[in-house]
């Protein structure tokens, strides 16, 4: 089978298998999903700045026209040995697995496939197309665990030429994980916050939160999953004003409804009640939040997140199509399934 498990991803990246040309990186953190892809578009040499040899595609717009994939992928290169072709933002819709399938079959010597998707189940026909094949390699991008999450902070940390104490790490990293985007962001803004000092203290680990202390992009999500629309509204422009970036707001939501998708699946199939889905859950849900959740899964039918599911991937393509107007994609996105939470809650 050509994958990884998630713990063995990023040493396959330090030097990727040659007879690897149809990678598939995937999983719920799709801040981990972006920046793993990146690594190994880095690592295969070729200029990511020439249009000619890289060639990026959104899936969404594959969904009508997926034979496009397959004329890229055998379109013969001009400027250089090889291409590249990078599609992002894949599911699990069949036109487009049907088209991997169709390149796996016979995958021209001179292109590589690169896809970012979010999470894939193990019989996901583009999951199992690319696993089976012999010139593919799937890596699964799992939310960050204690150890991933001690190497992220070391690794900015040195890079930045910083130290920082035991009592501050712990309080850091708790933080952080929901995913690697935004863990990234908040340790850059430490690093910020902290220029010309050589260590970093706990105390500037609570101040460097700033006007944003108490708050976190669970805020928003909490309030959009328990149907709080005002809450939601609150948070959202403190956070928006605080200069959180639209697309981590919607990366948190897509998230969070994914796995209360999955858990209301098992609630359905499995007939127990919301109480016994939460507390066995993997990962599991932070004590705090449980009850929320439970809430959340009586209120919300697993038909009711795929097409809160469904609005966000619109947000998320409109903001990539249309920056200019990303705070209100957003906003307008999660606004209505805080409302639709709010009636499914009466």
């Amino acid at each position: 089978m050509a994958q990884k498990k998630a713990h063995e991803v990023d040493g396959w990246l330090v030097k990727p298998h040659a007879e690897a040309r149809i990678i598939l990186v995937y999983g719920p953190d799709r801040g981990l999903v972006s920046e793993r892809a990146k690594r190994f578009a880095a690592s295969t040499g070729l200029p990511l700045d020439d249009a000619f040899t890289v060639v990026r595609m959104d899936a969404a717009g594959l969904a009508d026209d997926p034979g496009r994939l397959v004329d890229e992928m055998r379109t013969v290169p001009m400027f250089a040995d090889r291409r590249l072709v990078w599609v992002t933002g894949a599911g699990g819709d069949k036109p487009l697995a049907d088209a991997v399938s169709s390149i796996v079959a016979d995958p021209p010597a001179d292109a590589l496939l690169l896809i970012e998707a979010g999470e894939l189940r193990k019989n996901a026909a583009l999951r199992t197309a690319v696993e089976a094949a012999k010139a593919g390699m799937a890596l699964p991008c799992y939310a960050d665990d204690a150890r991933a999450l001690d190497g992220l902070i070391e690794q900015q940390l040195s890079e930045a030429g910083l130290g920082i104490t035991s009592e501050a790490r712990e309080v850091l990293k708790a933080g952080l994980g929901g995913d690697r985007l935004a863990s990234r962001a908040e340790i850059e803004k430490l690093v910020l916050y902290c220029k010309g000092k050589e260590r970093i203290e706990l105390e500037d680990v609570r101040e460097a939160a700033g006007d944003a202390a108490g708050l976190s992009l669970d805020d928003v999500v909490d309030a959009v999953l328990a149907g709080r629309p005002a809450d939601f509204d609150t948070a959202f422009s403190r956070l928006i004003g605080a200069g959180t970036q639209p697309f981590l707001l919607l990366s948190a939501a897509m998230r969070q409804f994914q796995l209360l998708q999955m858990m209301r699946d098992r609630m359905d199939r499995e007939r127990q009640p919301a109480s016994a889905v939460v507390a066995s859950a993997r990962p599991p849900v932070f004590f705090a939040r449980r009850r929320l959740v439970e809430r959340a899964l009586s209120n919300w039918s697993a038909d009711a997140c795929a097409r809160a599911l469904d609005r966000i991937n619109s947000a998320v393509l409109e903001t990539r199509q249309r920056p200019d107007l990303a705070v209100a994609a957003t906003r307008q996105a999660l606004l209505a399934a805080a409302v639709t939470g709010a009636r499914a809650g009466r």
